[in-house]
Order: structure tokens, then sequence, then C-alpha cells
């Protein structure tokens, strides 16, 4: 299958306003010259980005303000993406996180995690391979799931479990598309330095973030060559392998001290 070639094509970048997204989209828009539909939730934070890659790069960009937990902007976005048969390329990037102990979560934020980080991309995969499969035209889809889907991760069990669940859904799905010249890739970082990560509970974990810029450089990439499953950085691909022939309840067991220990400092500050 040859790599996808974004110039002047139509890519949907969802959970663009900051952090992975927002990177990404501007790659997307500076590298590949391609043309965007970013969405997020916050309007002025898209228009911002807007006005800036259409002067920067000389690209369109068109601006979807919608919220993932929220199934009726989930519907309404997917269809008016797919409504003129432009769309070439999706990034599902957009997601949420908790990072603290699980019986400390209101309900309400159990289930908005769920309903952004599965509901909503369930139903915008599920869309947009149907859209490809129909058309038989070329495109690719890129889910960004997390390391966190290989391994559960204590005091993020929710966010964990999510990224696990999308990650099956997507393997698995990838087998029965029948259109050659679609892909579905995942992209499954570590933790990185983006909004998401700035808070107090995890300073005791930033020296492990991968910069924003490079996950961006990784992830497009993945996207680009079509990869079933691309884990960036090195070392975050050996451990990977290396952790897959331990114990996991030892593995989970030793991230819960770890994480615990931050979160213990960051309840001390």
């Amino acid at each position: 299958m040859e790599k996808l070639d974004l110039t002047d094509k139509w890519i949907l970048v969802t959970g663009a306003s900051s952090g992975l997204g927002k990177e990404m989209a501007k790659q997307l828009a500076t590298k590949h010259r391609a043309n965007l539909i970013i969405a997020a939730r916050r309007k002025d934070k898209l228009d911002q980005l807007k006005t800036e890659l259409e002067a920067s790069a000389g690209i369109k960009v068109k601006v979807m303000v919608a919220d993932l937990s929220v199934h009726e902007d989930v519907v309404r976005m997917i269809d008016d993406t797919l409504a003129d048969g432009t769309l070439y390329g999706a990034i599902l990037n957009a997601g949420v996180t908790y990072f603290g102990r699980h019986s400390d979560m209101p309900w309400e934020q159990t289930e908005n995690i769920m309903k952004t980080n599965v509901n909503s991309v369930v139903y915008m995969t599920s869309q947009l391979v149907a859209h490809f499969e129909k058309a038989k035209t070329e495109g690719g889809v890129m889910i960004v799931s997390s390391m966190a889907a290989f391994f559960p991760v204590p005091y993020q069990a929710v966010y964990s479990a999510t990224k696990a669940f999308i990650m099956a859904f997507a393997n698995a799905l990838s087998v029965e598309i029948k259109n050659p010249a679609l892909s579905l890739t995942v992209y499954a970082p570590g933790g990185i330095a983006t909004e998401m990560t700035e808070g107090k509970n995890f300073n005791d974990l930033k020296s492990w973030l991968m910069p924003v810029e490079q996950a961006a450089i990784e992830g497009l990439n993945a996207f680009i060559s079509r990869k079933h499953v691309h884990i960036p950085g090195f070392l975050n691909r050996v451990g990977n392998v290396f952790m897959s022939f331990m114990p996991r309840k030892f593995i989970t067991k030793n991230m819960g001290k770890v994480y615990y220990k931050a979160l213990l400092k960051a309840e001390s500050l």
C-alpha cells in the first residue's frame, strides 16, 4: 500500500484546539500542505488556529465546534465532514483523562471520559470506514490511543481502559476493511507534555513526557505510512517489548507505586 499524499487533501483533526491535536494540525498545514477540518469544543481557540494556519501556510481550514461527549454533536460533525465527499483522512485525537483515585472521581466525570474516549471514537470510526468502503476511494483514518492500552495504569483506571478498548476495536475492525486503498492506524504514545498533563498531579512524572512536537512528527509519519500500530520513541518501543514478557500484575503493581508517589506529593503541595 502506497503512502498517503496529503497535499491539497482535506484532513479532519479532532481535539485540535490544544496539545497533540493542535500540533498535528500545524504540521499537517506547514509540512504536508493539507487542508484541514479542525474540531474541538473551544471555538475561540479553533478560530485563532484557523487564522494562523491560513495566513502562514496558505491552506484552507474549516472549523467545527463539537463536544465529543455529546452524541448529537458527534453525529453533526461527522455528517458535515462527509457531506461534500472530499474528505481524504481523519485523525481522531480528542480525549480526556483523570489522574487520581478512582473512588474520588464523580460518576459524571467517569461517564464523560467514556463518552469522549470510546463512544465518540467508535461512532466516528464506524462512519468514516463506511464512507470510504462505499466510495471505494483512497484515504486513511488514525485513532490516537496510548501506551496505557497495553498495560493497565492505576490512578488512571478508566482512562487506560478506554485506550485499551479503542486499540482492540481498531485492530479488529482493520481486518474487516475491504477497500484496499483505506488504512486504519492506531497511534499509541506514552505521556506527552501538553495541556492535559499540566496539572500538579503530573509534576513528578514530567521527566517521562515526550515533547509534543516529536509526538506529532511520529504520529503523522505513522498515519502517512499507514502503519497498523505505532508507539513513538525508541525507548518506549523497547520497554513495551520488555514488559510483554513480565507478569501483568507485577507491572501494574510497580506502576501503581510510581503513580501513587506522584499523587501523594501533589496532594501535599
